[in-house]
């Protein structure tokens, strides 16, 4: 679909061909619809994540919590999002050994703790290790700058998702 297609697309239409952006959120591009046309890719990811920054934090805090642990009780129970999937399995987590996978879930066990929702980073270009290496530096920092990485994080995500969608 192109994006003039898009732009077309009643609300509902929109908002299912798009769902898959934010991780189990259809409430971003459904208010994104608002801003069409898109000239590009660019103004698309602009205006989702301009939904995002405008949500009340109740919302934001959902949307870092609909994201699942890395290599976590989802993988193993096969039922992430085939966007998920495919992005976990990019960056090796699939291949993990078990004491990998022991020290991936421990690390997503302490950082859940410590902060009340899942670790997101975007994945895309990283391995198993700097995963693992970013979850513990990052464990380190305080609440606020936290959830503020995490939703940086999701836009990544969201426009790494864009980009594969409407990839020429």
């Amino acid at each position: 679909m192109t994006l003039p297609e898009l732009s077309a697309l009643s609300q509902a239409d929109f908002s299912q061909e798009l769902g898959a952006i934010f991780e189990h959120s259809p409430w971003i591009p459904e208010r994104a619809w608002t801003a069409r046309p898109f000239a590009d890719v660019d103004a698309l990811h602009h205006a989702m994540v301009r939904v995002v920054q405008q949500a009340d934090p109740a919302e934001q805090l959902a949307l870092i919590a609909a994201h699942p642990e890395l290599a976590g009780k989802e993988a193993a129970a096969g039922t992430l999002t085939d966007a998920s999937t495919g992005e976990q399995r990019g960056a090796g987590l699939d291949q993990c050994s078990a004491d990998e996978l022991r020290r991936l879930r421990s690390l997503n066990a302490s950082y859940r703790e410590r902060f009340g929702f899942p670790f997101v980073i975007a994945v895309k270009g990283r391995n198993r290790y700097q995963i693992m290496d970013a979850i513990e530096e990052r464990l380190h920092n305080d609440q606020a700058t936290e959830f503020a990485t995490c939703l940086d994080q999701i836009s990544q995500i969201a426009r790494f998702r864009l980009d594969a969608q409407f990839a020429a």
